[in-house]
């Protein structure tokens, strides 16, 4: 899939710095006189996981040395940044920047989406995507040049197609141990953790005992569990129902579980966001550790296969659902099953097509259906018969929305993906609107969410807080202006208001102007095996 990226993106040039300098961040201010390279000076500083207050902040280096009400040094540079906010860079724990970059779009693009929110940090290989060799990812000279730091899962689906294939079907003994390997030995080139899409053909075909036993493997290294659920609707098990299977998943293994993109979708399920919280804290008080993250918007993007066509249908790859297409009495089956998956999504007018040809991208299916003059499932198939397409899939509840995102548990990340506004505005969304418009949560909630918990949950040492010591990762925001411009029809707009952008205390972004300089790096975790 390939999208319009606008002209302004080539300005970005990453660099591409191999190693991780771990320091535990002091949370104090210290007088110091001796100069820095960069003062950000005067700023409303909302430092992550602490109360806001007025000040200044020295950097030299990639380091924050200074932070307190008044520095009285020297700076190579300083940054007016009265009337502004001052946050830690955002720390995006779900995207899909990973499989972007093999849409070949120039690296040094796919950045620029982040840096204009204030991302600093990324994780990639989510929903049981990315690579299984994960040192190749993390290698210099490996291509995947981000230009912000980002840290990457080895994915259950990764392992299904270079293990498995397509198949619908429990691994042998032999290709269980094999995949047993691969993920000892990516949890020792710094994996996260485990990454589940549950939901999604191949992995969908995998039980609990095979997804536990990979888990174990991850648990030994002191990963995490990160899953895209089974069943974010009414799909198989339903929704509590997988979230059930996350949490056992999660005590089986003995390995902390990250709910990703957590949600109530689809009109069988709007309403239990109540119940999946009262599960997960329930979870929690017996001793699991459990967290979430939640994208803000109430349309998911998937495929408009992912959305509507049951998953027998597409055991084996796209070549043997159009077969089954053509045989009269699956075909019967496959329509009887679309149709009331369309229901669960809000019917045909909820499915927005954001990729595809010119006759279909931009419409809703049921505009689709009309212009072509047959009912939406026949519509769908018809599309499906010639390429695969993204689609914008509007079914989530306000309600919902609001009730996660006031969970302590709950981190903000982006789901990233081309045809996406979130890819663009996900950041400057959650503020515009769930913090100015509909005040659901305050403004140090949305900076901790995206900064301080992140940092915390997944142990990115000296990053997430602005503090002695820290990574110099600091945006500064203007308040009045910070918004997103993406929609659904123009989802490569990019979101204004952010004035400064430091990646590694280099100047990314400056007076709102990105200066074709960057210093992102891979972060790989360390596992807690010796000899690895």
């Amino acid at each position: 899939m390939k999208n319009k990226i606008p002209e302004t993106a080539r300005l970005i040039a990453s660099s591409f710095a191999i190693g991780l300098f771990l320091s535990s961040p002091a949370a104090q201010a210290a007088g110091a006189d001796s100069g820095v390279d960069f003062l950000i000076s005067g700023g409303t500083i909302y430092p992550g996981g602490a109360e806001p207050f007025i000040g200044d902040i020295g950097i030299s280096g990639d380091r924050i040395v200074y932070i307190g009400p008044k520095y009285s040094g020297a700076a190579l540079q300083t940054i007016e940044a009265t009337g502004k906010i001052v946050t830690p860079g955002f720390i995006d724990t779900h995207t899909h920047v990973g499989d972007a970059l093999s849409s070949e779009l120039p690296a040094a693009r796919l950045v620029m989406p982040f840096l204009t929110q204030g991302v600093t940090t990324a994780f990639i290989g989510v929903d049981g995507g990315g690579a299984t060799d994960i040192s190749a990812v993390f290698a210099e000279g490996s291509g995947l040049d981000y230009g912000i730091n980002f840290a990457s899962y080895i994915g259950l689906g990764a392992l299904r197609n270079e293990v498995i294939g397509s198949e619908d079907r429990a691994p042998t003994d032999a290709e269980l141990s094999e995949m047993v390997s691969l993920v000892d030995s990516a949890m020792c080139q710094g994996a996260l953790g485990l990454s589940t899409g549950l939901f999604y053909a191949p992995q969908s075909y995998a039980k609990e005992g095979e997804v536990v036993t990979l888990a174990k493997v991850a648990a030994k290294h002191g990963g995490i569990y990160d899953s895209h659920i089974r069943d974010e609707s009414s799909y198989t098990i339903g929704l509590e129902g997988a979230v059930s299977e996350a949490l056992d998943i999660g005590k089986q293994a003995g390995i902390p579980v990250h709910i990703a993109h957590i949600k109530a979708l689809g009109v069988d399920v709007h309403g239990k966001g109540s119940t999946i919280i009262a599960a997960v804290e329930k979870a929690q008080a017996a001793g699991q550790v459990v967290h979430a993250d939640q994208y803000p918007w109430s349309a998911s993007g998937t495929g408009l296969d992912a959305s509507l066509l049951p998953r027998w249908a597409q055991d084996g790859g796209r070549q043997s659902t159009l077969e089954r297409f053509d045989d009269p009495e699956q075909m019967a089956r496959i329509k009887t099953e679309m149709a009331d998956n369309l229901r669960r999504r809000g019917g045909p007018d909820s499915l927005l097509l954001t990729s595809g040809t010119d006759d279909v991208k931009g419409k809703t299916l049921a505009e689709i259906a009309t212009e072509t003059g047959v009912d939406p499932v026949q519509a769908a198939i018809d599309v499906l018969r010639r390429l695969d397409v993204r689609v914008a899939s509007f079914n989530q509840d306000e309600a919902d929305i609001a009730a996660f995102m006031n969970r302590p548990w709950v981190m903000t990340s982006s789901d990233a993906s081309l045809g996406h506004p979130r890819y663009y505005a996900s950041y400057a969304r959650k503020y515009d609107t769930y913090v100015k418009d509909l005040k659901v949560i305050n403004l140090r909630r949305f900076v901790d969410q995206s900064t301080s918990v992140p940092a915390k949950l997944f142990s990115l040492e000296g990053r997430g807080t602005l503090s002695k010591g820290a990574f110099a990762d600091v945006v500064v925001f203007d308040p009045g202006t910070y918004a997103p411009r993406a929609t659904f029809i123009e989802p490569t707009l990019f979101s204004t208001g952010v004035q400064t952008v430091l990646v590694n205390g280099v100047l990314a972004i400056d007076k709102g102007v990105p200066t074709g300089k960057a210093a992102g790096r891979p972060l790989p975790r360390k596992s807690s095996v010796d000899g690895c």
